[in-house]
C-alpha cells in the first residue's frame, strides 16, 4: 500500500474509493473519473429515465422513479392521477437517500404525504421509486443479486460480466407490504449490512444455504423447477449493457476532462456491482449500481454483544476471488495471452 501515492510507474494502480490521482501518466487505473457521481441514485435515475423517454420498451427494467425534492409536486400529481384512473391500485413506494449506502435512510411509504418532510430532504436529495411487490421468493424469502461487471474501456465500449454473483437474502419471510409491516426492514430490504444485524441471519459454510449464497446455486434451483435460465441470463446481460450505455455519454465527458486526448495519462477500467431483483415472472429489475462494491472475503461474526471477529466467508471467497483474478487477467498490461 502507498498511502501517499507512488512516483515510480506501475502497470496497474488499484485505488480504494475513487479516481483521484492526476500524477499518473501511464499504466491502468481501476477507477473511472466521475463514476462515483454517475451511479449515485439521483444521477443514475436521471440517466436511465432519459433513455426510458427515448426507448420505453428497451428500458422497462428500472422502476418508475421521481427525484426529490424537485419532483415532489409531480410525484404527488401522478400518483393521484393513477389512483383516480384505477381505484383498486394500492401502491407502495420506497424512498432512498441519494448518497446513502448499506440501506442507510431507506424507508417505505404508501402515500406521497408520508414522505418525511424534514429539513434534510431539502439538503439531502433522494429518489422515490415504485416498490416491486411481486419479487421471486426462495425459501419464502426475498433476495437480490449482486453481479460484478467489469467496464474494461469506454472507447471502444467493452463490458464483461462475471459468471457468478452473490444472492443476498432477507431474514424474515416475505409478505406484501401493508401499513402494519412497512417498517419491517428484515422483510423488505435485502441489504446485507442491515440483515447481518438480524437474529435470523445465517452465516453459511456452503454456497447454497444461509443468508448469502452464490447466484449460480439459485440458478440451479430455478433450472430444476423448469425455469428458462438461458433467457434469464440474456435478460440480465441486456439490462447491464443498456444501463452502461445510459451512463456512457456523461462518463466520456468526465474522462476527457481528467485525461484529455493526446496527453499522456492512464487508461481506466472499473469493477461495478449491479444490484438486481428478480420478479416472480423472472424479469430482472435494476435496483442500483455500486461504483465501489465490497471485495471483502470475510464476514463479521458477533461473539458477544458488541464484540465482533472476522471469519472467512466461503461464498464471498468463491465469487470475489474469481472476479479480481479474471479482472487482472483481462487487464494484463503485457497482453500475454495465456
Amino acid at each position: 500500500q502507498y498511502p501517499f501515492g507512488r512516483r515510480l510507474p506501475c502497470d496497474i494502480y488499484w485505488h480504494g474509493v475513487s479516481f483521484h490521482d492526476n500524477n499518473i501518466f501511464s499504466g491502468q487505473v481501476n477507477k473511472f473519473p466521475g463514476m462515483t457521481e454517475m451511479v449515485r441514485k439521483v444521477t443514475l435515475s436521471r440517466a436511465v429515465r432519459t433513455m426510458q423517454d427515448l426507448f420505453p420498451l428497451e428500458y422497462n427494467f428500472y422502476p418508475r422513479s421521481w427525484i426529490l425534492p424537485e419532483e415532489l409536486p409531480l410525484f404527488v400529481d401522478e400518483v393521484r392521477m393513477m389512483k383516480d384512473s384505477d381505484p383498486s391500485w394500492k401502491p407502495t413506494f420506497i424512498v432512498k437517500p441519494d448518497g446513502g449506502c448499506q440501506g442507510d435512510g431507506i424507508y417505505l411509504i404508501k402515500d406521497p404525504s408520508d414522505i418525511r418532510q424534514t429539513g434534510s430532504i431539502q439538503s439531502r436529495p433522494a429518489v422515490v421509486q415504485e416498490y416491486i411487490c411481486k419479487p421471486l421468493l426462495v425459501d419464502k424469502l426475498k433476495f437480490d443479486i449482486r453481479l460484478y461487471v467489469l467496464l474494461k474501456s469506454l472507447e471502444p465500449l467493452e463490458i464483461y460480466i462475471a459468471k457468478d454473483g452473490l444472492s443476498r437474502f432477507c431474514t424474515e419471510p416475505y409478505q406484501e407490504p401493508t401499513l402494519k409491516n412497512l417498517h419491517q426492514v428484515f422483510m423488505h430490504l435485502t441489504n446485507y449490512s442491515l440483515n447481518i444485524h438480524s437474529g435470523n441471519f445465517i452465516h453459511s459454510d456452503s454456497v447454497n444455504t444461509g443468508s448469502k449464497r452464490t447466484f449460480s446455486s439459485i440458478l440451479c434451483r430455478l433450472s430444476s423447477r423448469g425455469a428458462d435460465v438461458k433467457k434469464l441470463w440474456s435478460d440480465i446481460i441486456s439490462l447491464v449493457i443498456k444501463t452502461i450505455i445510459a451512463l456512457t455519454p456523461e462518463l466520456k465527458v468526465y474522462y476527457q476532462s481528467d485525461i484529455p486526448a493526446g496527453k499522456p495519462g492512464p487508461t481506466c477500467f472499473q469493477i461495478l456491482g449491479f444490484d438486481i431483483l428478480l420478479m416472480k415472472n423472472l424479469k430482472p429489475m435494476l435496483l442500483e449500481v455500486n461504483a465501489n462494491p465490497s471485495m471483502r472475503i470475510e464476514h463479521e461474526q458477533e461473539l458477544s454483544p458488541g464484540v465482533f471477529e472476522n471469519v472467512p466467508s466461503p461464498v464471498d471467497e468463491e465469487v470475489k476471488v474469481a472476479v479480481i483474478r479474471d479482472t487482472l487477467r483481462l487487464m494484463d498490461p503485457q497482453n500475454k495471452k495465456r
